[in-house]
C-alpha cells in the first residue's frame, strides 16, 4: 500500500509546546501547568526487559502519527510504550492539593513521580484525573508512564481503530493522544460544577461538588464587563435570577462569563441560555426544537482525524478552522462521530454557533458484519437483551460494565457545552446491549438533552428512542411511519480524488465515486435539492451529510483529509443549506 504521509496546513504551526492553551474553558483556574512537549520515549515487547529510553516523542501526539516526530512506530497488544521527562514546580504554584490531569490515553496507564508508583488507569478516548499533592515538590520533578493498549484486540471503546485498517476502518494509535497538565488548588475547592440554563423560568440554576466548608461562596454571571445576575452559594447550589437574557443559537451564539469564588477558590467560567426539545407543527408532526420554535439541524458528520495529528488535532486554531468551515459553509450542526474531541473545541462550537450530537464511542468484540450491518439491511430487527449480547459482541460482562463507566465519565465531562443537543449512545448496532437501559441512564444523568438512542438502526422501539434515527446511502430515501421526530442521521457520503491530497492513491473509498469536479457539484446539489428538501414538509427534522474531511482511504469530505483544499463551491454549499430549514 502507496500510503502518502500528509501533512496538514496547520503542521508549521505546532511549536515545542503543543495544544498549549488552558485545556477546560469551562472550569478555568489560575493554575496551570503543562506537560505536553518533548518526552523521553521507548518502545519495547512485553516478554522484554526495559532498558531505558531511546528515542524520543513530541506529546501528546500518539507514535504513529506524524507530528510525535516517530510516525514509523506501530505499536501492537504486544509491545509496551514508555514515557518520561523533567519539568519544574514553581514554589508559588503549589498550593494545598495538587492533580495531574489526563486528557485521553490509550489505553492502559501507570504513572510515576519521583520514582514513586502514583496509581494506574484506564482512559481511551476519556480524561483521567489524579491527586499528586504527596508525590511532586517545588523545583525539578520527573515523571514516567507505562502504556498498553489492546487496539481491536480487546472490547474497550476503540471507534474505528482497527489492527487489519483499511476503507471505513483506520490506522490504529496509542498512548498519549490528548493534553497532559496539571494544577494546584486551596484546601476547600470546586471539584465538579453543573450549570443548568433555564430559558423558560429565566435563570440559571449552578450544582457545585465542594471539597471542604467554604466560608464564603457566590457566583456573578457577567455580559461582557457588565454584572447580570449575582447569588450565594448554599450548600452547593445557588439560582442566577436573570432580568433579560438573549437566547443562544447558531444564528447569535451569545455566552455568558460567570465567575465562582469559593473561599480562595477562583473558577472562570461560560453559560449560553438555550433550550433543546421536540415539539409538534401544526400539523401534529414532531420537530426537533431549539427555545421553544421549531429548528431543522442541518449537519455534517464529523470524526475528527486529522492526516499529521490522527486523532490529535494538530492547533487550536485547527479545531477552530473545522467549526467555521461548517458554518461559513451554512450548516448548523455536527455529529461528532464514535469520539470525545479536547474540551476546546466544544468551546469553539459554543462560541461559533453550532449545535453538537454527541456520539459515545463504540466498542465491544470485533465488528459482526451479519448482527450489525445484514440484519439491518434485511430489515430485520435484533433485541438488544442478554440473550443476543454474545451475538452482538457483548458477551464479555467487564466490557459491559466499562461501557456503563464510560458513558457516564462522557456525560458528565460534557454536560456543561452549551452547544451539545443529542447523546448518541449507540452507532448502526455496533456494540450494541441493553439499549433501553443506556437511553435511561442517559436522561437520568441529563434530562435537558435529546437522545438518539441507535443511530442507523436496530431500533427497539418507541420507547427507547426520542428520534427515529435512519441511515441511508443507497436505498430509496424514504419516510417510516412513526410517531417519532425522524432524522436522516447519515445520508451522501459521494467523493471525489483530489491529486497531491489523497492518503493512499491505489485505493480510494466512497459511497459514489466522481471524476470530474463539476459532475461531483451537480450530483451534490441535486440530492439537497431532489431528495432532501421534498422530505422536510413529510416529517423530516434533520439531516447529517458525510462528512466533514477525508479521512486515510475515504475520499467523501467537504475538504481534504490535510485540510488543504475545500472540494465543493462555498458559495453553493451555503445556498443549498438556506433551503434546508421547515
Amino acid at each position: 500500500m502507496s500510503v502518502v504521509r500528509l501533512k496538514s496546513k496547520f503542521f508549521d504551526e505546532v511549536g515545542i509546546v503543543p495544544l498549549s492553551e488552558y485545556p477546560r474553558p469551562q472550569m478555568e483556574r489560575n493554575s496551570f501547568v503543562n506537560l505536553n512537549g518533548k518526552w523521553k520515549f521507548a518502545i519495547a515487547s512485553k516478554n522484554d526487559k526495559f532498558v531505558g529510553y531511546d528515542k524520543e516523542i513530541l506529546v501528546p501526539f500518539s507514535p504513529e502519527c506524524l507530528l510525535s516526530g516517530l510516525s514509523d512506530i506501530k505499536a501492537t497488544e504486544n509491545d509496551i510504550l514508555y514515557y518520561a521527562r523533567k519539568f519544574e514546580l514553581d514554589p508559588d504554584f503549589l498550593k494545598d492539593r495538587t492533580f495531574i490531569h489526563f486528557g485521553a490515553v490509550d489505553y492502559a496507564c501507570t504513572i510515576t513521580i519521583n520514582g514513586k508508583e502514583v496509581g494506574a488507569f484506564t482512559s481511551g478516548y476519556f480524561p483521567v484525573s489524579l491527586e499528586i499533592t504527596d508525590f511532586v515538590k517545588e523545583g525539578e520533578n520527573e515523571i514516567a508512564l507505562v502504556v498498553t493498549d489492546p487496539a481491536d484486540t480487546g472490547t474497550q471503546a476503540r471507534a474505528k481503530q482497527k489492527t487489519k485498517h483499511g476503507g471505513i476502518w483506520y490506522t490504529p494509535q496509542s498512548g498519549v493522544w490528548q493534553t497532559v497538565w496539571i494544577e494546584s488548588v486551596p484546601k476547600t475547592f470546586v471539584k465538579s460544577m453543573i450549570i443548568v440554563p433555564n430559558i423558560d423560568d429565566s435563570i440559571v440554576s449552578v450544582k457545585l461538588d465542594i471539597e471542604g466548608s467554604p466560608k464564603t461562596a457566590s457566583i456573578v454571571m457577567f455580559d461582557g464587563k457588565k454584572e447580570i445576575a449575582k447569588a450565594e452559594i448554599k450548600k452547593g447550589e445557588a439560582v442566577l435570577k436573570l432580568k433579560a437574557f438573549e437566547c443562544w443559537s447558531p444564528e447569535n451564539p451569545k455566552l455568558y462569563d460567570l465567575v465562582i469564588a469559593v473561599d480562595e477558590d477562583i473558577i472562570k467560567s461560560y453559560c449560553g441560555m438555550r433550550k433543546f426539545s421536540i415539539i409538534e407543527d401544526e400539523k401534529g408532526i414532531k420537530r426537533l426544537a431549539l427555545n421553544n420554535e421549531p429548528y431543522f439541524h442541518n449537519g455534517v458528520l464529523d470524526q475528527g482525524y486529522w492526516s499529521d495529528g490522527m486523532l490529535t488535532p494538530p492547533t487550536d486554531s485547527a479545531m477552530e478552522y473545522d467549526v467555521k468551515l461548517m458554518k461559513d459553509m451554512g450548516f448548523n450542526m455536527i455529529r461528532k462521530h464514535i469520539k470525545i474531541e479536547p474540551l476546546r473545541w466544544y468551546y469553539h462550537c459554543d462560541k461559533l454557533g453550532i449545535i453538537v450530537w454527541q456520539d459515545m464511542v463504540s466498542g465491544g468484540g470485533a465488528y459482526n458484519i451479519l448482527a450489525i450491518g445484514g440484519f439491518a439491511i434485511a430489515n430485520i430487527k435484533i433485541k438488544d437483551s442478554k440473550k443476543n449480547y454474545k451475538f452482538l459482541g457483548r458477551e464479555d460482562e467487564a466490557g459491559r460494565e466499562e461501557y456503563w463507566k464510560d458513558l457516564k465519565t462522557m456525560i458528565d465531562y460534557l454536560k456543561n457545552v452549551v452547544s451539545l443537543g443529542v447523546w448518541v449512545p449507540f452507532n448502526e448496532g455496533w456494540g450494541q446491549f441493553d439499549s433501553i437501559k443506556a437511553t435511561e441512564i442517559v436522561k437520568e444523568l441529563d434530562s435537558t438533552r435529546i437522545v438518539d438512542s441507535v443511530s442507523g438502526w436496530n431500533d427497539q422501539g418507541k420507547s427507547t428512542s426520542d428520534l427515529k434515527s435512519l441511515h441511508i446511502y443507497f436505498t430509496p430515501m424514504r419516510l417510516p411511519r412513526d410517531k417519532r421526530c425522524i432524522v436522516l442521521s447519515e445520508f451522501g457520503g459521494y467523493s471525489i480524488p483530489t491529486e497531491g491530497h489523497i492518503y493512499n492513491p491505489e485505493k480510494l473509498f466512497g459511497y459514489r465515486i466522481y471524476k470530474d469536479s463539476e459532475k461531483f457539484a451537480t450530483a451534490y446539489k441535486t440530492l439537497f435539492e431532489k431528495k432532501i428538501v421534498p422530505l422536510i414538509p413529510k416529517g423530516l427534522s434533520a439531516t447529517v451529510y458525510t462528512q466533514l474531511s477525508d479521512v486515510e482511504e475515504e475520499i467523501n469530505g467537504f475538504v481534504t483529509y490535510d485540510r488543504q483544499a475545500v472540494k465543493l463551491p462555498m458559495d453553493m454549499v451555503k445556498e443549498i443549506n438556506a433551503k434546508i430549514k421547515y
